[in-house]
């Protein structure tokens, strides 16, 4: 995994190409973001805002220039009004709903709009890209509701909210106060921007909102994805499972990468090569055995999400495109976020087949028919205190209602796509949807994960209490003793809230070095 500590080496946006750790990294503040100051990289920027001055000048129409937006394009602009034109297009789109984006989310919308607009495609001057870097470097936030967006004309409601605090309007986050934007740009002596032409329509009609999510998603899914694998190692131990299910030849001969890689990383947890302590079941049930065929479709599934999501964010996704190299104004919709609502759509439904997958390995550990010889609901207590403890038994049913929500929430997003717009809008992508989907899926996921780490804990400690002669093996040794030194074995029964919502931030901060492959 990456190493989160801060680095003080900025992310240099110029149009080179970026990737989704660059973008989280900027998002948590692990590194700061720079716009080249390259001489070559901000003429190649002014050459499209200067084409497009040409342009006006020898009376060219151009969409969302000299025209109306969207099904307004057939009205054409007076010359004297074409300068408020875009002020008037983050004005309407003011209209944005639910919790506001948060800081992190904010931060990586930030950086993902400015990537998209340093292609140099998008006819915006340099002084723009100044002002979002501007933004980033005092972190400036603007408030931005969550709601609002069809994916396509890009993410217009909530990069609305990016436009207007850029001009010194609506409301932001700074040093964690909402204040006016007005205000805080005042105090720290930044000039509002007056938009020149076609500047709204860069900003707004584009990916960003879809494409920052779909970046803090796949991250969190990548690191889950190794912790379920580490967990079912755990609960394979903890539940006196048979190693072998994991052998090298058996999965040779079914060749999914990914799949092939979580069967190796369960085998090295628990040192599979040495005589097996348990040779009585011949097969394990399902969610134990086929943990590498249900883990290892995420473990697959992540490369091609990358490229997706990846592709989005270097690419130039407003319209029209403006190739001030070439002289040419190329109108067409590459503000439809179709590769990230199907990568949200996918990598949620990936996600939440990992959530069941730990619910299942979870009713086995708790259940006195399956679990081999543990204790009713993995309690500690013993003796005659035994009768009125209750281990784990709220644990698992919050799990399976975390699950269920997780499953739940895999409707693709992407299909539900309505005509909109007086219908020039009239298939639309549904990519933000997606995304805000996928988080969520990931939410309820970690909590599942935070509580399966309490289970882990529990199941191996209780294990070796039936068997002292049992080893583990290193991996298995070092992550139980972490987990032993966070959380007390239960044996009174207590409230664990406060232990999930502290092992739940240990996820989102990555504690746990899990594989370096």
């Amino acid at each position: 995994m990456q190493n989160l500590d801060r680095n003080t080496d900025p992310i240099r946006f110029d149009g080179s190409r970026l990737t989704i750790e660059d973008v989280v990294a900027v998002a948590e503040q692990r590194q700061p973001a720079e716009l080249s100051a390259d001489p070559a990289f901000r003429a190649r920027i002014a050459r499209g805002a200067d084409f497009l001055d040409r342009l006006l000048a020898e009376d060219g129409v151009i969409y969302g220039v000299t025209t109306g937006y969207g099904d307004s394009c057939t009205v054409s602009i007076p010359p004297e009004l074409v300068a408020e034109l875009p002020h008037h297009l983050y004005t309407y789109h003011g209209c944005g709903a639910g919790r506001f984006l948060t800081p992190e989310e904010t931060r990586a919308v930030l950086a993902t709009r400015l990537a998209s607009l340093s292609q140099g495609m998008s006819g915006v001057s340099v002084g723009l890209l100044e002002q979002i870097a501007t933004l980033m470097k005092h972190d400036i936030l603007p408030l931005i509701p969550a709601e609002g967006s069809v994916g396509a004309s890009g993410d217009l409601t909530p990069l609305s909210y990016l436009a207007a605090v850029l001009c010194g309007e609506r409301e932001v986050m700074y040093q964690g106060q909402r204040r006016h934007a007005a205000d805080v740009l005042a105090e720290l002596g930044i000039q509002p921007l007056r938009l020149r032409p076609k500047e709204g329509l860069a900003i707004m009609n584009g990916t960003a909102v879809m494409t920052a999510l779909a970046c803090l998603a796949w991250r969190r899914a990548d690191y889950l994805c190794q912790l379920a694998t580490r967990l079912t190692a755990m609960n394979v131990l903890a539940s006196a499972g048979n190693a072998h299910h994991f052998d090298q030849a058996l999965f040779a001969v079914k060749p999914h990468i990914g799949q092939q890689r979580v069967a190796g990383r369960i085998r090295e947890d628990l040192a599979s090569d040495q005589p097996s302590r348990n040779e009585q079941r011949l097969q394990d049930r399902y969610s134990l055995r086929c943990a590498p065929h249900v883990i290892g479709v995420l473990e697959d599934a992540l490369p091609y999400f990358r490229t997706l999501i990846e592709n989005e964010l270097n690419s130039a996704n407003d319209n029209p495109i403006i190739d001030g190299e070439n002289e040419r104004v190329l109108h067409g919709g590459h503000f439809y976020g179709g590769h990230i609502a199907f990568a949200m759509d996918g990598l949620k439904n990936a996600v939440a087949n990992v959530a069941d997958l730990l619910d299942r390995q979870l009713a086995l550990l708790v259940d006195t028919r399956f679990n081999h010889g543990l204790p009713s609901n993995l309690s500690g207590a013993t003796g005659p205190r035994a009768a009125i403890n209750h281990g784990l038994k709220a644990l698992q049913i919050s799990v399976s209602a975390w699950t269920a929500e997780a499953l739940k929430q895999t409707m693709p997003a992407s299909v539900f796509s309505r005509s909109t717009e007086c219908h020039n809008q009239d298939k639309v992508s549904m990519g933000t949807i997606a995304a805000r989907d996928c988080l969520r899926v990931l939410e309820l996921t970690e909590q599942v994960v935070a509580a399966m780490l309490i289970a882990a804990r529990q199941g191996v400690a209780l294990r070796r209490r039936l068997d002292v002669e049992l080893v583990l093996p290193a991996a298995l040794a070092s992550m139980q003793a972490d987990l032993e030194d966070r959380i007390a074995l239960v044996v009174e029964d207590r409230a664990l809230d406060g232990e999930l919502q502290s092992l739940l931030g240990a996820i989102r901060r990555e504690a746990w070095s899990v594989y370096v492959d």
